[in-house]
């Protein structure tokens, strides 16, 4: 069955069916992969939810998966990954969960850049990182530093990221530049995920039908891939479930 959405309207909710990416097989063609793809890791707090754990025992389970995908990822020959780690609207958590999130943050990326180095992949961070914590702050650029000299997969991790106000800061820019006209070419220049191509692929966990303000401007012809797994549970085969799905479409990009 295809899956339910609702489209709000003045006169109320209507039903219609979203179409989301479907797949007869979880094996890809590993020569015919999207270049860039996205994804909405979803799911944390209701994984721990179910268990009876407190929510950041969902966020380290769902840092196992990040380790899993990027791996699978890379190894399949992805060229960009990018995921996201922490919204603007993340704030809005407790005091005590968004700590509890900057030192695991912390944490992981110091003894996760061991890992990406022997695997030769790049880091970069996508938002307002300047506005994290110092002690966060200092480790992801320690980190970015450290592997910006390899060649493989690029792992883009949106920090403090929201995409309206990706879309702001680069209007501001271009202003702060003298600039008094924009195209698209100009403006993708001024995004935060500069230098990447725009995604080929948006994959969401956990059965939400929403993009959640991420890579509004870059998404704009990308292929949705929306799966009920909760992000603790994405490992490499649901991966492969969406590289396969993702290849049975045929994109037109408007046409």
């Amino acid at each position: 069955m295809p899956r339910r959405a609702f489209l709000r309207t003045a006169a109320g909710r209507t039903n219609f069916t979203m179409p989301v990416l479907k797949t007869t097989t979880n094996k890809p063609d590993l020569t015919r992969l999207p270049g860039h793809v996205a994804i909405i890791m979803d799911g944390n707090r209701r994984w721990a939810k179910k268990r009876g754990l407190p929510a950041l025992a969902g966020h380290r389970a769902g840092v196992a998966s990040v380790h899993a995908v990027v791996r699978a990822a890379s190894r399949a020959g992805i060229k960009a990954l990018s995921i996201y780690a922490f919204s603007t609207e993340n704030w809005s958590r407790s005091k005590l969960e968004v700590t509890a999130l900057m030192f695991l943050l912390k944490k992981t990326i110091t003894e996760y850049a061991d890992e990406l180095d022997r695997e030769g992949i790049r880091l970069m961070f996508s938002g307002r990182v300047d506005e994290l914590p110092k002690y966060a702050r200092s480790a992801l650029r320690a980190a970015e530093v450290r592997l910006q000299g390899n060649s493989g997969m690029v792992l883009n991790i949106a920090l403090n990221y929201g995409g309206r106000q990706e879309i702001l800061d680069a209007a501001n820019r271009a202003l702060a530049c003298g600039l008094k006209v924009l195209d698209e070419k100009k403006l993708s220049s001024l995004l935060y995920t500069n230098p990447l191509p725009d995604p080929d692929l948006l994959i969401r966990t956990s059965g939400e039908m929403r993009i959640s303000n991420f890579l509004l401007w870059q998404t704009a012809y990308s292929e949705f891939y929306v799966t009920d797994t909760l992000w603790p549970d994405f490992r490499e085969n649901e991966l492969m479930k969406a590289l396969a799905a993702y290849q049975e479409r045929e994109r037109r990009r408007g046409t």
